[in-house]
């Protein structure tokens, strides 16, 4: 059996329930999997806490929310602040670099970074950064297919703007399989011993 528990988190407006819609969608219509998704946002449209939990599973899902993220995607600092701790030992940390600055590593975590909101603000809009997060996500973490994931954000985002939104994600993959190849490369290098 294979679950991954997700929180996406940030600030209402930078398209956080997109992403983990996307990421619910491709799940369970496109690659064959078991999905939920629960959502929070505080009462302002904008610029409060909002945060949104995806599970991912082989298996039937008995209990739809998170309390130990295998996964943390953190697009603003406060995200970063309130759900780190709760991500589970040996779990994953991807942060947008721009806006969440990580304090020392904690309980085995591997934390993953990203610019995505200047490789947004590089192709014209600020606001697909969410879009560069999950393509970072899906390189990283592998829980959905690629594919499943792309179909998705196809039929997710609004009519007019999938041409945007794709390059928004395949370059967030793109950072995202780089940063597993440099972190192999890491892993391999012999050590010298002092």
């Amino acid at each position: 059996m294979s679950t991954f528990e997700i929180k996406f988190g940030g600030l209402g407006g930078q398209g956080v329930i997109l992403s983990a819609m996307v990421t619910g969608r491709a799940a369970a219509i496109h690659d064959g999997k078991h999905a939920t998704l629960t959502q929070a946002f505080g009462p302002e449209a904008r610029g409060s806490s909002c945060s949104a939990q995806v599970i991912v599973s082989t298996e039937r899902i008995l209990y739809p929310y998170v309390h130990h993220p295998d996964v943390l995607i953190a697009m603003s600092q406060d995200a970063y602040s309130r759900f780190a701790p709760e991500v589970r030992e040996g779990g994953i940390v991807l942060i947008d670099q721009d806006l969440v600055k990580p304090g020392a590593p904690s309980a085995g975590r591997r934390v993953y970074s990203i610019p995505a909101t200047r490789i947004a603000e590089e192709l014209g809009r600020r606001m697909v950064l969410n879009i560069v997060m999950t393509g970072f996500f899906t390189a990283i973490v592998g829980a959905v297919d690629v594919e499943a994931m792309r179909k998705a954000l196809r039929e997710s985002v609004p009519k007019g703007t999938e041409d945007l939104n794709l390059k928004a994600f395949e370059r967030g993959y793109e950072w995202g399989k780089k940063a597993l190849e440099q972190e192999k490369k890491l892993a391999a290098a012999p050590t010298v011993a002092s």
